[in-house]
């Protein structure tokens, strides 16, 4: 690109922003309200400053155009189904009675009504609410948080651009409700959906809005003929609308592939795409189809999902090529900034080097409006930025924190024979069944029990020195005894230590590993006001002692009954956690399975007869193109393999994962070779109990029969029916039983409840059985 500016002057903006505020504000606030401290107007009032605040701080930093209607108090794709009137039919009388409260309980469900089903946003780690429709719903359009929320931004004085999720997509994201028969499509509603978004657009014009943005990731995927048709039919009944604002249809995480002729050649006025290296390929099919003729396009040249710092130059040289294949181009990050932490400045204890690698919400947008000024002024009035860029990545090129030889060599010596255990599963069965001595329906959790306020405090007062290390390993000890004894006196069958030292499942092994960076401040949302702080994999990965062989053990002490190792396995180490973008991800998968390795040797030594390597993110890092999958599938399931495979037939592996689509993955699952996997169940009423039995899965499995992230004690006799459901796919002497995931955010008195419920499902199934 040369230093001559654009013709036409370019913006900067930006398709959505972290709702949570610098101190988790949203999640204080929310949580307050569920708990009565605060009221309805001061949870309003607070997520009103926190819009203003972000609205300011994107136009403070030079974002021409700011995104409205992204904010949401639990999740953006509720808030759509609200929007278009799709109140599942069990939620319709507290929607009714209060608004507030009804969309919380659409959410988290109550004591007598369950919530929506929660799975995962495409490859991320953030978690949606999947609409439930049917051939009886009826949409009716509701645009007041839109439009609110809009004319909070121009009573700023503010350009801004209302962000919807699409009608495609949201019709994709979407599932048969309870009752519905399973083959049922909900893209068949899209004539009957149409009329609602025209009349939300109608609305947003009349408020005032110029452009308006419609989110379409969904066709980012593989899609059918009859799909792709009805994208198409979409935009040109939308886009033939005459009461409307300018249309933007987005699209992010992956090429636009097939779909994109359909949008390029659509009446709407603009197109934003992704080009990061995930969707390079966007930019030769946009030159394919002939470029956007007298259209505007949005280039995600910033990636929005990763923290590294942007390269400028290359960044500059893509926006330069897409100068002549549309009528104006603007500047943007890949997708929402919601996926990222918010200011990397926050973070004091990383070296004041390494925090100039990394590039956080604030400075992501910064990134943004130095490449739009670039390509309307010239490079020349960034000349400055761009030494500043270069001279930060090469500082990273060359630090030693990259690279460790040792490391490297070890992974490279791996053979096949490193990742096969060392007799087939029919045999390991054997051996495990007569060294646990476990009844039919064994019961077992996933791991985690409630982390209390108590102990977040002695977590907080050992940092401040308000407590010695040993004040605070007794309080440790102290929790785990009261787990281990509540779980005996309950009849669980296979126990665990409850996990009560570790601040997070894949932070607390990072922070053990080497190559690995804490933050402080990194918080991202992962599903309503459960926020995480994903670590910073920045260097080659080892393990310098063993991590949670002491804990294990003690647990161990304490009981006769098998209490399981907790590890998190390889590929959820990388999904979530900030991976870097310099080794590709099978080569860095591999360094953390053979630190992993290492760790599950060391506890079957010290007598750790059940280990469980979590993987609930396999599903959810599967790259969104089928074409992509094999190779993702081969070094993901090696990796697992890798951690496992060293241990002797009698030791018991066992595997996680939860709140994703696993119908497609069924083979990868098989090809763990894991003796046991826990499996989110219970609010997909058993689907993947008959997933897997389709596919003939030949080991033991426990479909969840507890929904851990709603509030709600299922009683025994629900419990007892998913149980019955289990089993008509999967054999008794193959099912175990326990809730869906970890524990770790539930409160002490559900869970004691939800648990002596299990247990008490699980002995009433046992009797039933002939062999009983």
């Amino acid at each position: 690109m040369t230093s001559e500016p654009a013709a036409a002057a370019a913006r900067a903006t930006v398709y959505g922003y972290p709702r949570q505020g610098p101190d988790r504000e949203l999640k204080k606030a929310v949580e307050g309200y569920w708990k009565g401290r605060v009221s309805a107007d001061a949870l309003r009032q607070t997520a009103a400053q926190l819009r203003h605040d972000n609205r300011q701080q994107l136009a403070d930093a030079g974002i021409r155009e700011v995104p409205t209607g992204d904010f949401s108090l639990y999740d953006h794709v509720l808030d759509t189904t609200v929007m278009v009137g799709a109140i599942p039919e069990r939620h319709r009388e507290a929607v009714a009675a209060d608004a507030v409260d009804g969309y919380f309980a659409m959410a988290r469900g109550t004591q007598d009504v369950a919530p929506l089903e929660m799975t995962k946003w495409f490859d991320t780690n953030y978690h949606y609410l999947v609409p439930e429709l049917g051939p009886g719903t009826v949409f009716t359009a509701d645009s007041t948080k839109q439009v609110a929320e809009f004319k909070e931004a121009l009573a700023q004085g503010l350009t801004a651009r209302p962000v919807l999720v699409g009608p495609v997509t949201y019709l994709l994201l979407a599932k048969p409700a309870p009752g519905v028969p399973a083959d049922f499509e909900p893209l068949t509603l899209l004539d009957r959906l149409l009329p609602v978004y025209a009349e939300v657009l109608a609305d947003l014009r009349a408020a005032g809005a110029e452009w308006v943005q419609l989110d379409e990731p969904a066709l980012v995927q593989d899609r059918t003929p009859a799909e792709l048709n009805a994208a198409e039919r979409t935009y040109r009944g939308l886009g033939s609308l005459t009461d409307r604002p300018k249309l933007l249809v987005a699209s992010y995480f992956d090429r636009l592939g097939e779909a994109l002729p359909v949008l390029a050649k659509a009446p709407v006025e603009g197109l934003a795409l992704d080009f990061t290296e995930a969707a390079a390929a966007n930019l030769d099919a946009l030159a394919a189809v002939g470029g956007l003729p007298g259209k505007r396009l949005v280039a995600g040249v910033v990636n929005g999902r990763n923290i590294w710092i942007n390269d400028l130059q290359k960044s500059l040289s893509t926006l330069g090529t897409l100068l002549g294949l549309a009528d104006r181009v603007d500047v943007a990050a890949s997708c929402s900034l919601l996926h990222v932490p918010l200011d990397a400045a926050a973070e004091r204890d990383i070296d004041p080097q390494i925090v100039h690698w990394l590039a956080f919400a604030r400075q992501k947008t910064t990134e943004i409006v130095t490449l739009a000024k670039a390509l309307a002024q010239g490079t020349d009035t960034i000349a400055g930025e761009l030494s500043a860029n270069r001279a930060a990545l090469a500082s990273r090129a060359r630090s030693p924190l990259t690279r460790d030889p040792a490391v490297r060599a070890r992974a490279e010596a791996v053979t096949d024979a490193d990742g096969r255990r060392s007799q087939p599963y029919t045999e390991r069965a054997a051996a495990q069944r007569a060294h646990l001595g476990l009844p039919l329906l064994p019961t077992t959790t996933i791991g985690s029990f409630p982390q209390t306020g108590e102990l977040r405090t002695a977590r907080a007062d050992l940092r401040a020195g308000r407590i010695d290390t040993a004040g605070y390993e007794e309080r440790i000890r102290t929790e785990i005894r009261e787990v281990v004894s509540f779980q005996e006196k309950t009849g669980i069958d296979v126990l665990v230590h409850g996990e009560p030292e570790r601040n997070d499942m894949v932070q607390y092994f990072a922070e053990q590993l080497t190559g690995y960076l804490a933050t402080q401040h990194g918080w991202v949302q992962s599903y309503g006001t459960r926020y995480v702080r994903p670590p910073v994999l920045a260097g080659d990965i080892s393990r310098p002692e063993p991590m949670t062989v002491r804990w294990t053990s003690y647990a161990q002490s304490l009981s006769d009954r098998p209490v399981k190792g907790m590890l998190t396995g390889p590929v959820t180490m990388l999904a979530w956690s900030f991976v870097r973008d310099d080794l590709p991800l099978g080569d860095t998968a591999r360094q953390v399975a053979l630190a992993l390795r290492d760790e599950v040797n060391d506890l079957e030594a010290s007598g750790t007869s059940v280990i469980q390597v979590d993987e609930p993110a396999l599903r959810e890092t599967l790259p969104l193109r089928a074409a992509d999958r094999a190779d993702y599938l081969a070094w993901a399931t090696e990796a697992f393999r890798l951690t496992t495979s060293g241990v002797r037939p009698a030791t018991q592996i066992h595997t996680h994962m939860c709140y994703a689509e696993f119908g497609d993955i069924v083979q990868a699952i098989d090809d763990l070779d894991a003796d046991v996997i826990s499996l989110e169940a219970a609010r997909s009423h058993m689907q993947v109990a008959h997933e897997l039995a389709a596919h003939g899965y030949p080991r033991e499995a426990g479909p969840g029969v507890y929904d851990i992230h709603s509030p709600r004690v299922p009683s025994a006799e629900e419990a007892a029916e998913l149980l019955r459901t289990g089993l008509k796919a999967i054999p008794a002497e193959r099912l175990w039983v326990n809730p869906d995931c970890g524990l770790k955010t539930r409160g002490w008195a559900e869970t004691r409840a939800s648990l002596e419920n299990l247990v008490a499902a699980a002995r009433t199934v046992r009797a039933e059985l002939p062999s009983s």
